[in-house]
Parts: structure tokens; C-alpha cells; sequence
């Protein structure tokens, strides 16, 4: 058990150590993050490929094999928690699987398959750990708050509040592969339950709740009778509830999941009105779908090369491009390479250098007929004929901003375009 113990810590290290790398933009090859949950299940409603469908199942499987490892050992801000705990060293101790829980991931998921990403944004542990790595003062925020919570209750967080922690949870409930207690052993000494970072061990009644429990295997190396299992259960002697009262709860929370899904087709039309047309980056195919599909995550704004896509502010809700100190490199589509929830779509090279994403418009009250503007683009359609004013064809422009970057005196501004298209 020592040996799966290591194992899981191996493994859980290394995807810590990816995950940093990818946000400051120095390794993103191997990509941890197109098996994020919400980051898959957004994928699969965006775009509803074999490839993709089969990581969301297998990512199901696996939790039905062997229980919320994925919690321990693939979510970035679980691993977070779990370094957290081991700096303060916090003893923990029985907690409730607090109901409410399944009505928040109902209402959650809801809105996300019903076609927007607003409610997502502010839970998602994947989100929150892009947002915090990456600076922004959200997740900064949020970041401080759990660790408040870790201090003093352990990865309550994961057991109570995350709405892919209750969804993983409900399946490993009827996992395979279990955490057991075995009562002839167990000398209810307390020792798993000190260690259990969800307060899943009820170590007087000799019990686990496999639900909230993350498969950290913290009780298999601490229990000093190795009264302590993980694999499929011999004695059957922790049966399976059938409760009304869980019923009634399970049928509550699916009435929320179909009423948010209804109700946040009207939030995904209205929510993104009031704010500003921006530029968008190629692949991420209109402002106001994007608006709502857009995790926030802010991988794409920690690997841009340009450093011109920018974190989400009062006039846009999610990551949009600015020109204001650079431009859009005709020879890159990282963006496009490291979304891992579809909302920039993966197009290629050729494919971006063809996609409008704006045009650029000449003030010709402003231009000094320098014609650098002229010499700077990458698809060379700006003319400028017997010394006059430059000309920008709108039907072959794509919005690069390199002729707005290399003006002199600010006479080009590229404007978004409503909808990208493929010129």
C-alpha cells in the first residue's frame, strides 16, 4: 500500500510540475489539461467528437474502477489543497456530506450544458487555479479563501462545494475498488481520520464515505493494524442506502440540472449585451458565443508570445485580445494549441492566417503616407498607389494589427469583426 501511496504522490507531482510549467508558458507539450473535467465536458457540447467523448468516458471509468483518484491526482487545485495541508499540518476530523452540494453542481452543470459558462467560471477548480496562477485578483481571491478553509477543515472545498468533486463522487460511491475498514483489526485509534483530508473516516463506527473520499491512501500509510483496504470489499458489510429522503434529494437536484439548462439559454443571449465588441483570437468563432464558452482560465493569456490576449475586464467577460502594445504574429496559433475546453478551437497554421478575426481602418485625417503600414503586412493586401493614402481591402484583411502596431502616429485602429470567418 506504501507502494500506491509513492505512485499516487509520483504521479500527482508531476502533473503540479506541468501545470506550473504550462501557465508560465514554458512546456505545455504534454497537455494535463485536456483531461479536466469541465475542460472535457465543455469540449464534448462544443464540439461532439468520438476522439473527445471517449476521454470524457474514460475519465468516468476510471472513477468507477478505483473511486475519486482523479481528485488527488490529475485536478491541479486538489493537488494545491493537498500541498496546503501538508504545510499546515491541520488535524482533521469527521465532516458531514453536506445534501446542498448536489444542487449546486446541478445548477452548475445546468448552465453549462444549457450554453453558458458564467456559472462554471466561478466553482470550476480547474478555472480557479488558472485564475490564480495567472495572477488575476478573482482567483487570487478565491485561492486565499480555500486555503482558509483548508486550515480549518481540511479539503472541505472538494467534499462539499466542487461541483466535479459531487459528480465524480456519485460514481465513486458505487466504485469497483474501495476504501474499507476492517473491524477485526481496527482498534479505533483515530490515526486514518486524523490523516483523511475530506473527514470521510468515521473511525468509531469503523466506516468510509467513499463518496468524498479522494483516494489520497494517507489512511493505508498512517493505520498502525493495516486495518485499512483498498480493493473490492469480501464482507458486504456497509450496505447500499436506500433512502427516501435520498430520493427525493437525487430527484430535487435533476428537476435544478433540467431548470438551469432551460433558463441559461436566456442568460447566454442577454448576459454578454452590455458589453464591448472586442477583438477575439482566431478559432473562437463569434464574441457572443465565446463570451459564454470562454472557461477563463487564462492559459491562452499566460502562453501568447505577443502577450496581447488579456485576462477578462469590465468591458469583456472573458480573455480577448488588445493592441494597444503589440500585435498578433502571423506564424502562431498558440492560443488556438492550448485551449483545453474548445472555446478557441484548434484550427492550424494555414487556417489562422486565413481567419478575419477584425479589419483595420485608416484615419486619413491623422496618416502621414509614410507607408510602413504597407511594409509591415504579413499578407501584403494594404496598397498605396502614387504616394497617396494607404488602401486596406476589408475582404482580405485579417485583423493581425500589425500595421496598427507599426503606425506612427496611431492613424490605423483594427475593429473587431461580429462573426469569423475563413477568408
Amino acid at each position: 500500500m506504501n507502494k500506491s501511496y509513492i505512485l499516487r504522490i509520483g504521479l500527482a507531482s508531476i502533473v503540479a510540475v506541468l501545470s506550473i510549467l504550462a501557465f508560465l508558458g514554458i512546456f505545455y507539450q504534454i497537455k494535463v489539461f485536456d483531461i479536466q473535467l469541465v475542460a472535457l465536458l465543455q469540449r464534448v457540447l462544443i464540439d461532439f467528437s468520438l476522439g473527445i467523448v471517449i476521454f470524457l468516458l474514460g475519465l468516468f471509468l476510471l472513477t468507477f474502477l478505483f473511486g475519486r483518484f482523479y481528485c488527488s491526482t490529475l485536478c491541479p487545485l486538489g493537488i494545491l489543497q493537498e500541498f496546503l495541508m501538508f504545510v499546515f499540518r491541520r488535524k482533521n476530523s469527521l465532516k458531514k456530506n453536506l445534501p446542498y452540494k448536489y444542487f449546486i453542481a446541478a445548477l452548475v452543470l445546468g448552465f453549462l450544458i444549457g450554453g453558458t459558462a458564467f456559472l462554471v467560471r466561478l466553482i470550476d477548480p480547474y478555472t480557479l487555479f488558472g485564475s490564480a496562477m495567472s495572477g488575476a485578483l478573482f482567483g487570487l481571491v478565491v485561492l486565499f479563501l480555500i486555503a482558509v478553509l483548508v486550515w480549518f477543515k481540511g479539503r472541505w472545498f472538494c467534499s462539499n462545494l466542487c461541483p466535479v468533486g459531487t459528480l465524480l463522487g456519485l460514481i465513486s460511491k458505487f466504485a469497483v475498488n474501495k476504501i474499507y475498514i476492517d473491524a477485526d483489526k481496527c482498534v479505533s485509534c483515530g490515526a486514518c481520520a486524523s490523516k483523511c483530508p475530506t473527514g470521510s473516516i468515521d473511525y468509531k463506527q469503523k466506516t468510509v464515505d467513499n463518496e468524498t473520499c479522494v483516494k489520497c491512501l494517507n489512511c493505508l500509510r498512517k493505520c498502525p493494524k493495516s486495518a485499512i483496504s483498498f480493493g473490492m470489499h469480501k464482507n458486504k458489510n456497509v450496505p447500499f442506502s436506500q433512502s427516501r429522503r435520498k430520493f427525493l434529494i437525487g430527484g430535487a437536484a435533476v428537476g435544478v440540472l433540467l431548470l438551469a439548462a432551460k433558463g441559461s439559454v436566456l442568460l447566454a443571449k442577454s448576459a454578454v449585451e452590455k458589453f464591448k465588441k472586442v477583438i477575439i483570437p482566431a478559432g473562437a468563432k463569434n464574441l457572443d458565443d465565446f463570451a459564454n464558452r470562454c472557461l477563463n482560465c487564462n492559459l491562452c493569456v499566460q502562453n501568447c508570445p505577443m502577450k496581447i490576449i488579456k485576462k477578462a475586464d469590465g468591458d469583456y467577460p472573458v480573455v480577448h485580445i488588445d493592441y494597444t502594445d503589440g500585435f498578433c504574429d502571423y506564424d502562431c496559433h498558440r492560443c488556438s494549441e492550448v485551449c483545453p475546453s474548445g472555446a478557441i478551437e484548434r484550427i492550424s497554421l494555414a487556417e489562422k492566417r486565413k481567419t478575419q478575426i477584425g479589419v483595420a481602418l485608416v484615419d486619413e485625417s491623422k496618416c502621414i503616407k509614410c507607408g510602413l503600414c504597407v511594409m509591415k503586412c504579413p499578407r501584403q493586401i494594404i496598397k498605396r498607389e502614387d504616394g497617396g493614402y494607404p488602401q486596406i481591402s476589408a475582404d482580405e484583411c485579417i485583423g493581425c494589427g500589425a500595421c496598427q502596431n507599426t503606425c506612427p502616429v496611431d492613424a490605423i485602429a483594427v475593429v473587431p469583426v461580429e462573426k469569423q470567418k475563413v477568408l
